[in-house]
């Protein structure tokens, strides 16, 4: 069904949960998919001595991945025109992350909207906005 813009408002909001308990099984996995094979995403021992980091870390087009589900599932499939993110911050294994989408300009036939992915303290790890058709 596809959204109405008389269901919408600005200021609205859509809020979910992506992900709970982010396992190094999914980035690995990710890795898979996606054919990323960047050691930061996967090399324990590259990442903690080579590269400098505490850990392994996700792909950050996984968080966008996950986070574009709650935007289709907010403005309906084969809706979305435009879909932009900025990495802002590491998503690392055990992280629970969910995200807010909130309605900025409403037109004739489309909507904007502004995304912020945060992790379980809060800490914005997206950001970004999506355009999507909307019935009249």
């Amino acid at each position: 069904m596809a959204l109405n813009k008389t269901d919408l408002s600005v200021g609205q909001t859509h809020s979910g949960e992506l992900v709970k308990d982010l396992k190094r099984t999914q980035i690995v996995m990710y890795a898979g998919a996606s054919g990323d094979y960047n050691p930061v995403h996967s090399d324990e021992k590259f990442v903690t001595e080579l590269a400098g980091y505490p850990t392994v870390f996700a792909h950050g087009m996984l968080t966008m991945g996950m986070t574009g589900r709650l935007v289709t599932d907010f403005v309906g499939d084969a809706r979305l025109t435009n879909y932009g993110v900025r990495f802002v911050n590491q998503v690392w294994p055990g992280d629970d992350l969910s995200a807010t989408l909130t309605v900025t300009e409403i037109r004739d036939d489309e909507v904007d909207l502004e995304i912020v992915t945060v992790n379980q303290d809060g800490t914005p790890v997206l950001t970004g906005t999506a355009t999507a058709k909307i019935e009249g």
